[in-house]
């Protein structure tokens, strides 16, 4: 694998000439990937670190004997090694500022030079290889300083062969230097990273790609527009080998200036008004327009997995836009869409992009294992121009308790044409545990109080509990006001009349000081502190015999035969909410010791009454019907579309 790396973007063009140990015509054509490799390690481009890194080790005496390079492909790992070879290897001594006309370097550059081996590690990976190479570091080198051994690909190696290294790896011969080179340094045994000096090199930045691009077209006398520049550099992503092999595809597909247009058909792209336009129809929710922007990009010569690879950058950066993110966080986009990202953000919504992003990500993989990407995403397109206008749950409470309209972006464009969410889109009404002390508790603490006061009630009384708060709340404020929005909406029907008062919630749940700890209240105090756990726990504490053993330590004391419910009831997420229950209720830390008996449990005590099937079954009906017949369940049917997924049973 070579590697190249670019020049700095402060070099000037006459830096980015051509090799001229690749120029000669007995050589033919060579690419310009290996034309304009970088020589030393100023032209090193987005890897300035590394650089500055070896260089330092030069020039103060502190080279390695075994040195490390990782990265993505094409950022200049063999080119450094090369580079780092003939800074060691200079005629006058090491040093970081060589001579590139020397012998020597010549020779690296060639990859010919004696001393300095290049190994590729996917076709010498065996231990015989290993062998082989052991058996000549002793060799002294002919005319350097070092005898350098360049492993690209280092990971293909066998566990063998890295076996067989370790030693020579770890106590090299003083005229041996060895450069890993790896895109994937996982792959690598722990023995071997410890005994290496390791540099990661990083992906380069699309401006530095840009800047060297220019300097290539400017040294081959092409013009090319700045704008095409970056399409390229956007689509290497971050390898500047790869950016180097997609100019000169382009360049020898276009005549003339380069533009961005030729780039968009040589590499079978979409460009960013496209890729806009197609986002438009789907937040105006248009499947048809949405359909045929997608059919003219494919009949373009757009492959459907790259198109749905770029509308996942695209939304990306619709992403950070809309979070509020300035223009030099787009990676996918150019800066100057900045605006029309911020006016589409805000019609969608963060939570309906994010949404969208997964979809297209899911869709992407899916693409990959299938022979109809096309289909694929037309249906997930469908999907996006029917997704409803997502918002955080935090929004919309803060939104009903505040009686404002809920904001999206069907809502503001035509409230009217709002269609009523079908079966399948229905949001769900998962209730929390914090709220399963009452038969209602679980649905009541999920409704905001706006919704319930404007909700439409039943006909007749449901409980006989005075509602003169709700009513006299309800029929405040001037007639003619009242008269006047009616006018202005649809008459709200006549609130419950009695609704039922939920169950209030434990006193564990609130921290209330209820029941001290005493002897007297420890049955108690026991039995509130089981209702505020969960049932699993509920049922290893009345396993337990407890006593009070002091004045802050609660002795429970397990039958023989209950070892199973003493081991799990030792767990933290039993032992400690019943802790924290116990605690909360007495208004004193409380702990509690858990004692194995040798006793074995009541033989008088009456076994508990088994539950056939069939009757549990119909207890789990009957409390369906219960909790679908209250009025405020029924108003969050209403208000919301909301459907019942989960009823707990009643403690």
């Amino acid at each position: 694998m070579v590697d190249e790396s670019p020049q700095s973007s402060s070099s000037t063009p006459d830096a980015a000439a051509v090799d001229p140990s690749l120029a000669g015509d007995d050589s033919g054509y060579v690419v310009v990937a290996r034309r304009y490799r970088p020589k030393d390690f100023t032209q090193l481009v987005g890897q300035e670190h590394v650089g500055q890194a070896l260089s330092n080790a030069i020039e103060t005496g502190r080279v390695g004997h075994a040195y490390l390079f990782t990265g993505a492909r094409g950022v200049g790992k063999t080119s450094t090694a090369r580079i780092f070879a003939k800074a060691l290897n200079n005629p006058g001594g090491a040093s970081a500022e060589f001579d590139h006309e020397n012998d020597i370097a010549q020779a690296i550059d060639a990859g010919e030079d004696i001393d300095v081996i290049e190994i590729d590690g996917a076709s010498n990976r065996g231990i015989d290889e290993i062998r082989s190479l052991r058996a000549n570091v002793g060799v002294r080198p002919s005319r350097a300083r070092y005898k350098i051994y360049i492993i690209d690909e280092v990971h293909m190696l066998t566990t063998a062969a890295f076996n067989a290294l370790l030693k020579t790896l770890e106590e090299p011969p003083e005229h041996v230097k060895f450069i890993f080179c790896t895109t994937d340094p996982e792959k690598l045994p722990i023995t071997v990273l410890s005994r290496c000096q390791r540099f990661d090199f990083a992906p380069v930045e699309v401006p530095k790609i840009v800047g060297r691009l220019r300097e290539i077209v400017i040294s081959e006398q092409i013009d090319a527009d700045d704008q095409a520049l970056e399409l390229i550099a956007r689509r290497a992503a971050g390898s500047m080998r790869d950016s180097q092999s997609l100019l000169e595809q382009v360049l020898s597909f276009c005549s003339g200036k380069l533009t961005p247009d030729q780039v968009h058909s040589m590499l079978g792209t979409a460009d960013d008004q496209r890729l806009h336009a197609l986002a438009q129809s789907m937040a105006a929710r248009d499947p048809a327009e949405t359909l045929q922007q997608l059919d003219l990009a494919v009949d373009a010569g757009i492959d459907a997995g790259r198109l749905a690879e770029q509308l996942l950058g695209y939304f990306r950066d619709l992403m950070a836009v809309t979070v509020g993110c300035q223009p030099s966080m787009q990676r996918h986009t150019p800066a100057s869409m900045y605006d029309e990202l911020q006016n589409l953000g805000n019609q969608w919504g963060l939570q309906t992009v994010l949404a969208v992003v997964g979809m297209l990500d899911e869709t992407l993989v899916r693409i990959r294992h299938s022979v109809y990407g096309r289909v694929l995403l037309e249906a997930t397109v469908i999907q996006i121009c029917s997704l409803p206008d997502l918002q955080a749950v935090a929004d919309l409470a803060a939104a009903a308790a505040q009686q404002k309209p809920l904001a999206g972006a069907n809502s503001r464009n035509n409230p009217a044409a709002v269609p009523r969410a079908s079966a399948a889109e229905k949001k769900k009404v998962t209730p929390g545990p914090e709220h399963s002390a009452g038969p209602m508790s679980e649905v009541q603490s999920t409704v905001p109080s706006a919704a319930i006061a404007s909700a439409p009630a039943k006909s007749g009384p449901t409980s006989s509990e005075p509602t003169g708060s709700v009513q006299s709340a309800a029929s405040s404020g001037p007639p003619a006001a009242s008269r006047s929005q009616a006018s202005a909406a649809e008459p709200a029907a006549p609130i419950p009349a009695a609704p039922i008062p939920a169950a209030p919630i434990p006193a564990a749940k609130t921290g209330a000081v209820s029941i001290p700890l005493s002897a007297a209240n420890l049955s108690k105090l026991i039995d509130a502190a089981s209702q505020g756990v969960e049932p699993m726990t509920a049922s290893f504490i009345s396993t337990a015999h407890c006593s009070l053993k002091d004045e802050s330590t609660i002795k429970m004391e397990f039958p023989a035969g209950a070892g199973l419910a003493l081991k799990r009831m030792d767990l933290p997420e039993h032992r400690g909410p019943f802790c924290e229950a116990l605690s909360a209720l007495a208004g004193q830390k409380v702990g509690i010791e858990l004692v194995a008996s040798k006793r074995a449990a009541d033989p008088k005590a009456a076994p508990a009454k088994a539950v056939s099937p069939k009757q549990n079954a119909k207890e789990r009906m009957e409390r369906m019907r219960e909790i679908e017949a209250h009025p405020w369940v029924q108003t969050c049917v209403e208000q919301f579309d909301a459907q019942i997924v989960k009823v707990d049973p009643k403690r």
